[in-house]
Order: C-alpha cells, then sequence, then structure tokens
C-alpha cells in the first residue's frame, strides 16, 4: 500500500458551510477500516473545532491553528509548536477597532479587509509574524509555521512519511501541506490557483470531492493516477539528444546488470542521491562495504561486526533516516541467511508504513540465489521500490527476475546481458538497441517498449573519487606531469595534483618559470586532468609577462587547493 496516509482540509473541503455531512463521515470510517491514517488540518481554532465537528475521533492527529498546534484525539494530548503572541499585538489590533477578532494558542484571526491594518501593527510593533490568507479569513502567524510545519509534526508522531500520503484541500492556506504530501489533490470547489498546483482536481465539491477520492484512495491506492504522478521522478541520464531519462519514484524492481567495472555501482549511487535528496527512505545491503561514502545514511556494520536486524528496524522507524547495512562482518557463506532474515522484516514494516521507500541489494546473485524459494511474505505478491545490482542475472532467483520491470545493462554489450536476464526470466527477449562508447542501455520491460540508450548522471560520490583520484591517486606515468628543466636535464615525475604541489615548492626557479612560459601547467591540467577551468585559470597566471616564480607558484598552488581536496 503506496498512500497510508489522508491528510485533508476542514473548511471548504470536508465541509460546506461548517458542517461535514454523514456520507462524508462513513467514507472517513472506511479510510480507517482500510488500515490507513486520518489526519485533519485546519486553520480552525481547536475548541472552535470540537464544537463543530463532534467526529474528531476519526483522526489519528489533528493539525489546527494552520499548523501551529498538534492533537491527539485518542489521548487528548496537546502540543503546540510556536509561541503565542505577545498581548500588546491583539490589544493594538482592538485599539484599532478589528473586529471579529479571535486568538488561539498561538494564531490570530480576523476577515478582510482588515488585513492592511494588521500589517501596519506588525511593523509598528517590530513582530516577526506572517499573514495567511484563506478565503477572506485573514490569519496572523510566526513566521514559518503553517500547515506543512504542523503536518510534518504529525507524520512525525506516527512514525509516518509524506511521501506516503496523499491531501486533499481548497484554498490559499492549503499550498504548503499539500506540496509536502506525494499526491495532492484540489476539490472542484477550489481556488483556481490551487488547482494548478495540484496533481488532480475531483469532480465533485466539498464533502463529495473527499467522497471521490477516498472511492480511489481504498479501491486503487490511487493506482491509476501513478504515470501522472512524476513530481519525485529520479533523472538517471539523457538520451543524447538532450531528453533525460527518468525512473519512477514508486515502481517495480529495477535490475542493475552488466561485467564488474561497467559502472553499477555509478548509476546505483546516483539514483541514492536522488532519493536522499528528495526524502525518500531507503535502505542498502552492502556486501562488500561500497557503499560507505553515502552521506546521507548510517552505516551499520563494518569488517569487524556485523549489522544487528533489529538495530536497522530501530533506526528506519525514523522516516527521515536511511541505512547501508554492511555485511562485510558476516562470513560470506552466511550473508545469504542474513539477508534472508532483515528482508521479511523490512517487508513487514513496509506493509505498516509504506517504508522504506527503496531496498537496494548489491552482489544481489549471491543474496538472492536462483535456488531461492521466497514466502509470499518475504516475496509479497505486489513489489515494488527494489533495486538489484548483478554481475550474473541469470543467478538470481526467477520468482524475483519475473518481477522485474526496468533492467539497466552497464558495461559490455548490452544484448548479451538483456539476453541473459530474459532466458533467465522466461520472458521474450528485446529487440537489440545501438549503444554508443560510455552509453548504458535501459529496458523498461513493464511499459512493453524497447531499450534505449543513454548516458548516465554521475553521482556526487563518484564526482568526489573523481577528485581524490587526481588530487593524491596516480595518474599512470601517461598522465602524470614531469618537471624537465630548460635543458631536460630532470626527469621529476608529478603523478597527482598533490605531489605536483609539493614538487613545485621544490624545484629550482629556472626549472619552474620554463614550463610556466610555455604554458606546459595549464595543458596538463586541461588534457590528463580534464579541467578546464583549472587550465584556464593556470593560463591566466602563465601569460603574466612578468613571470615571477615565487608569486606564480603560490597562485598555481591557491588555484588547485581551492578545488581539490586532501583525500578523505
Amino acid at each position: 500500500m503506496r498512500y497510508q496516509v489522508l491528510a485533508t482540509d476542514y473548511d471548504g473541503t470536508l465541509a460546506a458551510d461548517g458542517r461535514v455531512d454523514e456520507p462524508t463521515t462513513r467514507d472517513l470510517e472506511r479510510v480507517r477500516r482500510s488500515g490507513r491514517r486520518l489526519v485533519l488540518v485546519t486553520g480552525r481554532e481547536l475548541d472552535d473545532l470540537v464544537r463543530v465537528f463532534p467526529r474528531l475521533d476519526l483522526f489519528d492527529v489533528v493539525v489546527a491553528e494552520n499548523g501551529a498546534l498538534v492533537h491527539r484525539p485518542a489521548t487528548r494530548e496537546t502540543r503546540v509548536l510556536a509561541e503565542t503572541p505577545p498581548a500588546r499585538f491583539v490589544d493594538a489590533l482592538r485599539a484599532r477597532g478589528i473586529a471579529p477578532l479571535s486568538t488561539g494558542r498561538v494564531i490570530v484571526a480576523t476577515w478582510q479587509p482588515h488585513e492592511e491594518a494588521v500589517l501596519e501593527v506588525i511593523r509598528e510593533l517590530g513582530l516577526e509574524f506572517q499573514v495567511i490568507f484563506n478565503k477572506g479569513a485573514v490569519m496572523v502567524l510566526p513566521s514559518g509555521v503553517n500547515k506543512a510545519v504542523g503536518l510534518a509534526a504529525a507524520l512525525d508522531d506516527l512514525s509516518l512519511s509524506p511521501h506516503n500520503a496523499v491531501g486533499i484541500g481548497d484554498a490559499e492556506n492549503d499550498h504548503a501541506f499539500l506540496t509536502a504530501c506525494e499526491c495532492s489533490v484540489a476539490v472542484a470547489n477550489a481556488l483556481p490557483s490551487l488547482k494548478e498546483r495540484c496533481d488532480f482536481v475531483t469532480t465533485g465539491d466539498h464533502g463529495r470531492g473527499v467522497q471521490e477520492l477516498v472511492a480511489e484512495l481504498v479501491d486503487t491506492d490511487l493506482a491509476a493516477r501513478a504515470p501522472s504522478l512524476t513530481r519525485g521522478e529520479m533523472v538517471v541520464g539523457d538520451d543524447g539528444d538532450g531528453r533525460p531519462v527518468r525512473l519512477p519514484p514508486y515502481g517495480p524492481p529495477v535490475l542493475v546488470a552488466g561485467p564488474s567495472g561497467g559502472g553499477k555501482s555509478t548509476f546505483a549511487t546516483a539514483v541514492i542521491e536522488q532519493l536522499a535528496r528528495r526524502g525518500y527512505q531507503f535502505c542498502i545491503v552492502d556486501p562488500e562495504g561500497d557503499y560507505h561514502e553515502i552521506e546521507s545514511a548510517t552505516v551499520l556494520g563494518d569488517a569487524g561486526r556485523a549489522p544487528g536486524v533489529d538495530e536497522a528496524l530501530e533506526l528506519l522507524r525514523h522516516p527521515s533516516q536511511s541505512c547501508v547495512l554492511n555485511l562485510l562482518g558476516i562470513p560470506l557463506r552466511d550473508r545469504p541467511a542474513f539477508f534472508a532474515t532483515v528482508l521479511p522484516r523490512l517487508q513487514e514494516m513496509r506493509a505498516h508504513t509504506g517504508r522504506p521507500h527503496w531496498i537496494f541489494v548489491d552482489e544481489a546473485h549471491h543474496l538472492l540465489p536462483a535456488q531461492w524459494r521466497p514466502s509470499p511474505l518475504t516475496l509479497p505478491r505486489e513489489l515494488f521500490g527494489l533495486l538489484l545490482v548483478t554481475v550474473h542475472p541469470e543467478s538470481i532467483a526467477p520468482a524475483l527476475l519475473a518481477e522485474v520491470g526496468v533492467v539497466v545493462a552497464m558495461g559490455g554489450p548490452p544484448e548479451d546481458t538483456l539476453r541473459r536476464f530474459a532466458v533467465a526470466a522466461g520472458v521474450e527477449p528485446p529487440p537489440p538497441v545501438a549503444v554508443a562508447e560510455g552509453q548504458a542501455a535501459m529496458w523498461c520491460r513493464a511499459k512493453g517498449t524497447p531499450p534505449i540508450a543513454f548516458a548516465v548522471s554521475p553521482s556526487r560520490v563518484e564526482r568526489r573519487r573523481h577528485l581524490r583520484k587526481y588530487a593524491a591517486g596516480d595518474l599512470g606515468p601517461d598522465k602524470s606531469f614531469y618537471f624537465r628543466g630548460p635543458e631536460g636535464r630532470l626527469n621529476l615525475r608529478a603523478h597527482n595534483l598533490q605531489t605536483f604541489v609539493q614538487m613545485a615548492e621544490g624545484v629550482d626557479d629556472e626549472t619552474w618559470l620554463h614550463h610556466l612560459a610555455r604554458g606546459h601547467y595549464s595543458r596538463w591540467m586541461r588534457e590528463a586532468i580534464k579541467d578546464d577551468a583549472l587550465a584556464d585559470e593556470t593560463a591566466r597566471v602563465e601569460r603574466d609577462t612578468e613571470r615571477d616564480a615565487a608569486a606564480s607558484r603560490a597562485r598555481i598552488r591557491a588555484a588547485i587547493e581551492h578545488r581539490y581536496t586532501a583525500p578523505a
């Protein structure tokens, strides 16, 4: 189940003229029976809401006062997320004759056309307040407090992610919380500006629109809407004609296969980084310790200690936390058994929370071998958010290969990789695809489209590795810089930038200036280091007619140190 939460506005959405009708109430009960959670997100004050709507018990959490207050009906616990406005602010509004005027624990509210007077009082008192509109209502709140803030707090209390939420609303103050939801919906009576920003609009207004959404949510989990919900798509490369190649944030398993050194980890890491930037949760099962540099995830386990299943689940209980399970501390023969233990626990967690959104399995042919016979709990009827990395697709369990919706062939002839997958999965091989040097092939089998060639977007981790290679790695004899001097008496090899800087400080001025005058430094940086920006800056130093040895050394060293860091 992708959508675990329905978050709804009250006035103008659930309610018409302040009241919720019986059919809409029954549909809220239906959402509860489906196992989903309900969150009410309203600009109303809590006491006022209790008076007009006696069925707050239907909601797991109520976000009131436009995000400033979170209430749990089941326990009657209330948490205030911002400070109460100073009495002098309310007194100043009353002194100006602003009415009606209501005050909650945080919110201060009136109606148009008093917004100008409200703004004048805020300016006069030097307060850091914001004014939010809601179809004629004028709400004053501390800066930064809105419905999205309240929804985030509510979902955190429920250990749920906004990526598993669908939201519905009608007015200006709903923009923030609807944008935070994975799927945003506007009722038919919503403001045009909100309809333009939402993923879709119901045909019914007010409660009838909510009923329409509930039917689609409970019956199909909004499956028919998936192709149009593209906000979270990940760009994994381009097709060579300027068109981006994308993966959906939610979909059938992805298999990344090809020979060693073909770029499989580069592709997987690029996907992981994009998921992290968008706030999706992931769990990486890492048999060889290849993913220790993922900044957005906590690494559990190392060469001396096996990761614990319970510690991983405790970490993942927090939607903002992702993890890497490093299996180096587990003997090779025991790793499949460990994975057979952790996978059902992750699937069980998914059944209750929809998380982790993605599970990455490196060396999948070893952890999910062809002889693996999964139980229905381990391999549910509808599998999603799984990325498998392997050299040997034919060595993965056929039951799992049959669920793969996207195959990415990296390195070597893609026809061979795609054919081996197809034979093992028991499906018809795809037609051949022409792949240029440096490209990969992607076959979106679930869509029934032929493979395409594309250039993979590099990951930040790979870029850091690239930088460290030039800063402190060994470029090899053919890529190194040689300080030879004006008569070729020297043969000092700088095999990386770090060594170059050290040698530059030690060579005599005549040798340094000999190479400087001939543009040897910028040429090396352009051709061997492949850094045009550094080469351009170095060339400007080389063109300086004064050619002072000490000054030019300092300028080139500073340019290098600005771009390249010492190895991590």
